[in-house]
């Protein structure tokens, strides 16, 4: 019995899905073996993936909070050396006008 489509049926809203699709994989279960497999869990292969990423990550960031930190550096530097010039003036007692 073929389902009706989303057309023909007035009282629903949404269209209903398909509860009988099929893939074209075959009988495939989840195992695609890999000429250098070396005979690894798939856990430690994911393991030694997640670290060598975190590792990368960890390197990269590193070099960005690096480059930030110049940046925010050189932005402050003139910020800074204006207060020191005020607090020098004002120590002096110079009158401001």
């Amino acid at each position: 019995m073929k389902p009706k489509s989303p057309c023909e049926i007035k009282e629903r809203r949404f269209p209903q899905p398909d509860y009988f699709f099929r893939s074209d994989m075959g009988e495939w279960r989840g195992y695609w073996p890999t000429p250098g497999d070396e005979g690894e869990s798939d856990q430690r292969r994911f393991y030694d993936f997640t670290r060598e990423f975190l590792l990368e990550s960890a390197r990269e960031r590193t070099k960005e909070m690096f480059v930030f930190a110049l940046l925010v550096l050189t932005a402050a530097w003139p910020v800074g050396y204006m207060v020191v010039s005020v607090v020098k003036l004002l120590l002096r007692g110079h009158p401001l006008d």
